[in-house]
C-alpha cells in the first residue's frame, strides 16, 4: 500500500491547488494521477470540517472501477467512505441514502439525480467532475440538469486532460460550471464574440482570433493548474498505466471454464507426461489471451465475441484523448476488426495504410492501429503523439519494447502515456508479470501454462 509520502511533488502542488480554491481546474495529462490528488484534497477538507458529503461525476468505467481502487491503494486514503451510486434506481437511491464522504455518480445519471432532489438543489458541499469534457455541450440534458443546482456547492472541482486547441469553443461550458460565469462569461454569445470569428461557408466553424488563446488562459489561470502540465510540473519521462477490467462474476466463471477446458484438452492430446514447449504453451496461452481481449477464434478461424470490456476502456481512453491522437497495439485480427467498428466515428486508420506514418506526424490521425510485429522497428512516430494503449498484451519483450519506443524517443516532447488493458484473472496478469520482471518469452510462456496444469490436475 502506498503513503502520502509517495505522490510526486507535482501532485502535492495539486492538492494545494485544490485546497486553496472554492473553484478549482486540473486540467492535467492522462496518467498524472488525477484522481488520487483529488481524494488527497477530498480528505484533507474533510478533516478540517470545511466539507462534509462530496458528489463525484465521472464515466461509468471510472465510477464502476476507479476512484474505489484509488482509496484502498493509499494508506492516507483509508478511513475515506466511498459509495457508488451505480445500479438499478433503487440501488442507486440505496447508495444516495447512505452515510458516506464521497458519493460516486455515474455522469449517464446526472440528470436522474439531479431530478431526485427535486431540481434545484442537492444535498452535496463539494461537486468534483471527472472528464469534465463531458460536460462541453451547452445544450446537452446533463449539463441544463448540473447547472440548474450549481450553487448547491460551496467548492467545485474539474478534472480533465489538457484541452487542445480546436476545442477551446468547448471551454465555455465547463468553465461555467466551475465559476458561474465570472470568467469567460455568463453567456456562450459574450464568450463567441470575445474569443472566436465564425469561418467562411456553410459549415464553417468557429476560429480562435489572434492572441485569444492565451488571453483565454489568462482569465482562468487563477483558478486551473496550467493548460499543459509540462510546462511546471516535474512529470516523469514515461508513464504506465495500468487499466484493470474486472469481468462480472457470469464471464469470470465463463472465462475460468473457458480455461479449465484448454488444460484439459491440451492433456488430453499431448498426454498428462507432456513435456511444455513454448510452442504448445503459446498456442494454448494464445487462445486465453484471445478471450481476455474479447473474441475467441473457432477451428475454421471464423472468430466469436464473448465480451466487450476491453474495447469500452479503448473507447473511453480516446475519448479521454480529448482530440489527441492515440496509437493502440492489437494483436490478433479480429482486434483490429473490432477496434476499427467500435472506434468508427474517430475514423481509425490503419499503420500498412497509405501515408500513414506521415498524416500521424502531422496530427492528422485521430486513432493509429499497429500491430507491435509490423510497426514495431524503425518507425519514427514520436511526432505525432505521446499516448499509447496496449488492447493485448505480448509475450515478446523485445515487441513490448520495440512499440513503446516509437512514441519514448528521442525528440518526443511529452510525457508518453502507456495505457495497459488488463482483464483481471486471465493470462493477462501473467504476462503483464512477465515484462515487469523482463522475462524470457520461452520461459515465461512455459511457467504460466505448467502453473495452469498444476492447478487443474491437482488432486
Amino acid at each position: 500500500m502506498l503513503n502520502r509520502s509517495d505522490l510526486h511533488p507535482y501532485q502535492e502542488t495539486a492538492v494545494a491547488h485544490i485546497v486553496d480554491n472554492d473553484a478549482a481546474g486540473l486540467f492535467l495529462d492522462m496518467g498524472l494521477g488525477k484522481t488520487v490528488t483529488a481524494l488527497t484534497a477530498i480528505q484533507y477538507l474533510i478533516d478540517c470540517l470545511e466539507v462534509r458529503k462530496v458528489l463525484a461525476i465521472a464515466p461509468k468505467r471510472v465510477a464502476e472501477n476507479v476512484w474505489h481502487t484509488e482509496v484502498d491503494n493509499w494508506a492516507h486514503l483509508e478511513g475515506l467512505r466511498v459509495v457508488r451510486v451505480i445500479g438499478s434506481e433503487r440501488q442507486r437511491i440505496h447508495a444516495l441514502n447512505k452515510d458516506a464522504d464521497v458519493y460516486l455518480l455515474s455522469r449517464d445519471n446526472v440528470v436522474w439525480m439531479v431530478g431526485h432532489y427535486g431540481g434545484t438543489s442537492a444535498p452535496f458541499d463539494m461537486l468534483v467532475i471527472d472528464e469534465s469534457s463531458s460536460f462541453k455541450n451547452r445544450k446537452a440534458k446533463r449539463f441544463q440538469a448540473l447547472r440548474q443546482i450549481r450553487n448547491s456547492f460551496s467548492r467545485v472541482v474539474l478534472l480533465t486532460g489538457t484541452p487542445a486547441p480546436q476545442g477551446l469553443i468547448d471551454l465555455w461550458a465547463q468553465v461555467y460550471l466551475l465559476d458561474g460565469g465570472q470568467r469567460l462569461g455568463k453567456f456562450i454569445t459574450h464568450y463567441r464574440e470575445d474569443y472566436f470569428r465564425k469561418g467562411y461557408g456553410h459549415f464553417a466553424k468557429w476560429e480562435l482570433r489572434e492572441d485569444a488563446k492565451q488571453r483565454i488562459f489568462d482569465k482562468i489561470g487563477d483558478i486551473c493548474i496550467s493548460m499543459e502540465a509540462k510546462d511546471y510540473l516535474d512529470l516523469p519521462k514515461r508513464i504506465d498505466n495500468i487499466v484493470e477490467i474486472v469481468f462480472p462474476e457470469a464471464l469470470a466463471k465463463k472465462y475460468k471454464d473457458f480455461e479449465r477446458d484448454q488444460i484439459l484438452e491440451f492433456l488430453a492430446a499431448n498426454g498428462d507426461g507432456v513435456e511444455v514447449t513454448a510452442l504448445n504453451a503459446a498456442a494454448l496461452t494464445n487462445k486465453l489471451l484471445q478471450f481476455a481481449n474479447g473474441a475467441v477464434y473457432d477451428k475454421n478461424m471464423d472468430y466469436h465475441q464473448v465480451h466487450a470490456l476491453k474495447l469500452a476502456e479503448a473507447e473511453g481512453i480516446v475519448e479521454g484523448a480529448e482530440g489527441q491522437p492515440v496509437l493502440i497495439a492489437y494483436t490478433y485480427k479480429h482486434d483490429l476488426a473490432l477496434l476499427t467498428k467500435k472506434l468508427k466515428k474517430y475514423n481509425p486508420v490503419h499503420i500498412k495504410e497509405k501515408d500513414s506514418v506521415e498524416r500521424w506526424n502531422r496530427g492528422e490521425i485521430r486513432v493509429l492501429l499497429m500491430h507491435p510485429a509490423s510497426g514495431g522497428h524503425g518507425l519514427n512516430l514520436q511526432a505525432g503523439g505521446h499516448i499509447a494503449c496496449w488492447f493485448g498484451q505480448t509475450w515478446s519483450l523485445e515487441l513490448y519494447q520495440q512499440f513503446n519506443a516509437r512514441l519514448d524517443r528521442q525528440g518526443q516532447t511529452q510525457s508518453v502515456i502507456l495505457h495497459h488493458l488488463v482483464a483481471v484473472g486471465t493470462m493477462d496478469e501473467d504476462v503483464l508479470k512477465a515484462q515487469s520482471r523482463k522475462d524470457g518469452e520461452q520461459q515465461a510462456l512455459i511457467a504460466a501454462v505448467k502453473s495452469r496444469i498444476a492447478e487443474y490436475t491437482r488432486k
